[in-house]
């Protein structure tokens, strides 16, 4: 297929009817539950990650794909055809993902040219910016037209969390900025926000039905929102929490996703999130 291809990695979280439907193509992190190590999207679903862990008496950790995973995928799209590609990878600030995948574009670079954008998000904010990418190319834009379009998408994209645990976050290191919420984590249901690429705290309600309505003030706080959608982790609340933003956008315009064993891993289960982008 020629034209400009888009990749990303599996921390986008993007449905696969999305992943296919746009022709991203998907470079997988790997999880590790003590010795077994499992390849995401591709060994284990969301679903089997969240009964493991469930099972499982620590925290599973996360590793970012190597280079060569990049590569390979690089060079498959070469074969197709690709005239050239634009790869969208999840914070560099929480992951090596972006460094592999620029070592990878300077190892083909004499074959195919390859812009790796770092999308300063996770999940499907940052699967979003990707999706933004791929309708261009499919349209048959070049490549400043894609690689610009999830560029000029962080600066509007807005990401907020609410959480039902912080032991994910602090076992594994990614607390960043929500640091402060340790002493208190046990009262509250805290609510989180993804600031230039790092976890932040943004505010400490005390019940779930708090935090869950946080999240719908802060879609309203931006106004005409685009590009709505949320994420959970086997919330069981998830239909009541669409139902709070269909004020916002229809329903079936809202996109709803799993979030993946990667993200999965920091955020822990029943985690609840919302994502959107603000008008230009």
């Amino acid at each position: 297929m020629a034209g400009i291809r888009v990749v990303s990695d599996s921390a986008c979280d993007l449905p696969d009817p999305i992943v296919q439907e746009l022709g991203i193509e998907i470079v997988p992190l790997t999880v590790r539950f003590g010795d077994t190590e499992l390849v995401d999207r591709q060994d284990i679903s969301s679903a089997e990650f969240w009964t493991r862990c469930a099972a499982f008496p620590g925290l599973p950790e996360t590793a970012a794909p190597s280079p060569g995973a990049f590569e390979a995928a690089y060079r498959r799209l070469a074969d197709q055809g690709a005239d050239g590609i634009v790869c969208v990878t999840l914070s560099s600030d929480l992951s090596g993902t972006f460094q592999a995948a620029e070592l990878a574009a300077k190892a083909v670079s004499g074959d195919i040219p390859v812009r790796v954008v770092d999308s300063r998000f996770v999940t499907v904010a940052q699967g979003q910016l990707a999706m933004e990418a791929a309708k261009l190319a499919a349209d048959g834009k070049g490549m400043e037209d894609v690689a610009g379009a999830a560029e000029d998408g962080i600066r509007r994209t807005r990401l907020y969390a609410a959480l039902d645990t912080l032991d994910n976050l602090k076992k594994g290191g990614r607390i960043g900025g929500a640091q402060a919420l340790i002493g208190t984590m046990l009262s509250i249901k805290p609510v989180i926000r993804i600031v230039d690429g790092k976890v932040e705290e943004e505010a400490k309600p005390r019940t779930r039905s708090r935090a869950l309505k946080y999240l719908v003030d802060k879609v309203k706080e931006h106004g005409a929102v685009e590009s709505l959608a949320v994420i959970h982790a086997q919330a069981p609340d998830l239909d009541e929490f669409i139902d709070m933003l269909t004020q916002f956008a229809p329903r079936d315009q809202i996109l709803v996703a799993d979030v993946g064993p990667v993200i999965g891993t920091h955020s822990g289960p029943r985690a609840v999130g919302v994502t959107f982008h603000v008008p230009r």
